[in-house]
């Protein structure tokens, strides 16, 4: 299985050759499970942009969702085995390479915040054997681990500093989206592996709370972390989810981390009807005052190519461009994952 041919993107012979030679890492996918989910037309989206690995995408704190990550696994685990012509569970940086050398798709999994966990420390390392190679502490709301962005600002409790801890003795990457500010400062410091902002953006740039400031962004930089920016609407400037939207966002990250620290996490939604049913159930967890729309936008895997051509545009070096498509988050994984 090839992926498609580059002169499909409609870019520049430069930037084609570019993307088609790199190593596109996209940080994570934000559908929700559905049981009845064709995981290899799915993931066909990416695979025709040129990406090379995705995070997918297992379970997040809002109920139903946090009960059916073993669920999600072992059907995400069944379907990559049934479409091996086409994906690979990446195991191993070893496993990814190999799949960008057979133009597959290597594909891992995270969990959005701890309460699949159920209060039970052994369960990361179970889910890191299935897969799960990075997990952020509490999304939106505060939980067992710690302070979610939309929420009272507590930092992390002491099973926090526990997850912490043992995240950093399986191998598991620590990820501070969606986490309160308070909360994502600690876990950067005590953590003894560079941890990531798998998808999030500059506050500065989008006053909103789930945009980390440049406090966050500079620790994350210094920790070697790598943040990964995002294209959905709510956390961009207003009036549209435009490429010139995110790159201004990758501008802004490059200018005070440097491009070296710089990643995608496009958390593309193929699947509204999913987000449309959880949203206006669990305010709490999307506040009005900060969703007042129920459904975003969101840019789809097929920005990619036109990403690394707008990086190009913008001056960047190709070597800047490789490193933020994906050798970046590459980079930080073979040194964390066990």
């Amino acid at each position: 299985m090839q992926q498609a041919e580059p002169t499909q993107w409609s870019i520049s012979p430069r930037a084609e050759h570019l993307h088609w030679n790199a190593l596109v890492w996209d940080c994570h996918a934000g559908d929700s499970f559905d049981p009845e989910c064709d995981l290899r037309a799915d993931m066909e989206h990416w695979h025709k942009a040129g990406v090379n690995f995705l995070s997918v995408n297992v379970g997040y704190d809002v109920p139903p969702f946090s009960g059916l990550a073993i669920e999600a696994l072992s059907n995400y685990r069944r379907q990559i085995r049934e479409n091996s012509d086409l994906l690979v569970l990446a195991e191993t940086m070893k496993d990814v390479r190999a799949a960008k050398d057979e133009g597959k798709l290597a594909l891992a999994f995270d969990l959005e915040g701890t309460d699949a966990l159920k209060g039970d420390i052994g369960m990361v390392e179970v889910f890191y054997r299935l897969g799960v190679r990075q997990m952020l502490f509490a999304y939106n709301r505060n939980n067992a681990a710690g302070g979610g962005c939309h929420d009272e600002d507590r930092g992390l409790t002491d099973f926090g500093r526990e997850l912490v801890r043992e995240m950093n003795r399986v191998g598991m990457v620590v990820d501070c989206s969606h986490c309160a500010f308070k909360t994502t400062m600690e876990a950067i410091e005590l953590s003894a592996a560079p941890v990531i902002f798998s998808h999030s953006n500059a506050r500065a740039l989008r006053d909103h709370e789930r945009n980390i400031r440049d406090e966050q962004i500079l620790a994350c930089g210094q920790s070697g972390g790598v943040v990964g920016v995002t294209g959905v609407k709510w956390f961009l400037k207003p009036h549209g989810a435009e490429l010139e939207n995110i790159l201004q966002q990758i501008d802004y990250m490059a200018e005070r981390i440097g491009a070296d620290h710089v990643g995608i996490g496009l958390d593309a939604v193929l699947h509204l009807s999913g987000l449309g049913t959880a949203l206006p159930r669990n305010r709490d967890y999307w506040p009005h005052s900060q969703y007042p729309n129920e459904v975003s936008e969101f840019f789809l895997p097929e920005i990619f190519p036109h990403l690394t051509q707008g990086l190009l545009d913008r001056g960047y070096s190709e070597e800047d461009v490789r490193g933020i498509l994906g050798g970046n988050f590459q980079r930080l994984a073979e040194s964390v994952w066990k």
